[in-house]
């Protein structure tokens, strides 16, 4: 199974949150992975802010061991038709429509995303928004 995990996921990872085990399932070798590039971008700036310039580069490394999908043209047509079809707000969008256009499943905390087609959503106890 191809999966992408969401920076929600991947930063409860990283962290060590409550549910870094759930998360850590899908990180196992008999999945193959991607990341998109937006996902990079919010990791990284999320680990910085909380544990560093250092820490932030070093996960965002691990990121990056996996293929990193660039956005292209195609990817944003998709995400915008995305976007309009379920209301979801742009980062969202793009982690989804990359999602689409590499065939994998989204695994991801994000309650706005938990609905759709091809999403593994893992609740966390908290509100998640």
């Amino acid at each position: 199974m191809k999966i992408l995990m969401d920076s929600s996921g991947w930063i409860e990872f990283f962290m060590g949150g409550p549910l870094a085990e759930q998360y850590a399932a899908y990180l196992a070798p008999r999945h193959d992975h991607i990341t998109s590039t937006i996902i990079v971008y919010e990791v990284y700036k999320k680990i910085k802010r909380e544990k560093g310039e250092e820490t932030a580069l070093l996960y965002s490394g691990q990121l990056s061991a996996s293929p990193v999908i660039q956005l292209t043209e195609s990817i944003a047509y998709l995400a915008a038709d995305v976007s309009l079809q379920h209301g979801l707000a742009m980062a969202d969008a793009i982690v989804y429509a990359t999602a689409r256009d590499q065939e994998a499943r989204v695994v991801t905390g994000d309650a706005d995303l938990k609905n759709l087609p091809d999403v593994i959503y893992i609740k966390s106890g908290k509100n998640n928004s």
